[in-house]
């Protein structure tokens, strides 16, 4: 299981100073894997439920049982309470799925790209370093979410974690099938970092090197899956990352606008071949997931 990290301006204060929070890194083999999907047989209510809408319907593998065979050896990991399942079935369908549904030329992208599998885990998963793993996939053939235990709409950073996970992971299924946007490396080239070291740079510094995380400076398939996921679940991407300051009197105000130029133009350039590749305006998810949010 290869790993993700997210990072977002939406994580402050204490919670940024006891953990640096993490995804598990997500597509170093940037093969797709045509996962055989394993489906028991529906033994109770939920199940029948799974089976019916998710497994028929969509050809996905909803696990929230027997986890450790979803993590790696050494991590321990709590499966999600049985009451939360639904509710986190729930979640994927109405925030993920249904708008996909709902544009132009979404249903068939969905139908066609969906992982295989989606885990369910009750809490998060603390790795030796320090660092907390929110959420995992596996080139295209499974998404994890962790802590569905804290399942609460009403919670802004559970909904928008969760939210990240999805369109993050989702977005890596582009880049595998129809690479990047021509030229999208090159635009801030030099602000790129590492694997080990982008947890090192504030979200100001990632700004100003036209990133809207420090993860996206990771790598350039990073940088896109994080631009696409901010720019559909951030109801102020455009006050965060795009809009200039025109009064501007510091040093520090100007490298924010150079980055946030940067950031624009990476935008523009997902847009476009988004519509270009699969016929799906961003402009259409980003209006329909903000309108169920």
């Amino acid at each position: 299981m290869k790993q993700t990290v997210i990072d977002s301006k939406y994580w402050h204060g204490v919670v940024m100073i006891l953990l640096i929070l993490t995804l598990v890194s997500c597509f170093e083999d940037e093969s797709l894997n045509e996962k055989e999907k394993e489906v028991d047989e529906p033994t109770s209510a939920l199940d029948v439920y799974i089976d019916e809408h998710f497994t028929d319907e969509y050809n996905i593998a909803v696990r929230y049982k027997y986890v450790d065979n979803y993590v790696e050896p050494g991590q321990n990991v709590a499966p999600p309470k049985l009451e939360m399942v639904r509710p986190m079935l729930d979640f994927v369908d109405d925030y993920w799925i249904a708008p996909y549904l709902a544009v132009e030329n979404g249903e068939d992208f969905f139908r066609r790209y969906v992982p295989a599998e989606l885990i369910f885990l009750g809490g998060l998963i603390y790795n030796g370093d320090g660092t907390v793993t929110l959420g995992t996939a596996d080139a295209g053939a499974r998404i994890t979410y962790t802590n569905v235990n804290g399942y609460d709409l009403s919670d802004p950073e559970w909904l928008k974690l969760q939210l990240q996970v999805t369109y993050h992971e989702f977005a890596h299924i582009i880049h595998q099938e129809f690479k990047l946007p021509s030229g999208f490396e090159n635009i801030s080239p030099e602000g790129y970092s590492s694997a080990g070291s982008w947890y090192n740079l504030t979200d100001e510094e990632a700004l100003q090197r036209g990133f809207v995380s420090p993860y996206a400076t990771s790598s350039a398939n990073e940088d896109f899956a994080e631009m696409v996921a901010f720019y559909v679940f951030d109801a102020d991407f455009f006050a965060n990352y795009i809009d200039q300051d025109t009064g501007c009197v510091t040093a520090q105000c100007e490298l924010d606008n150079a980055g946030k130029k940067k950031i624009l133009e990476k935008l523009t350039s997902i847009k476009d071949h988004y519509l270009k590749v699969t016929g799906i305006d961003l402009d259409e998810l980003r209006a329909e997931l903000q309108s169920r949010l």
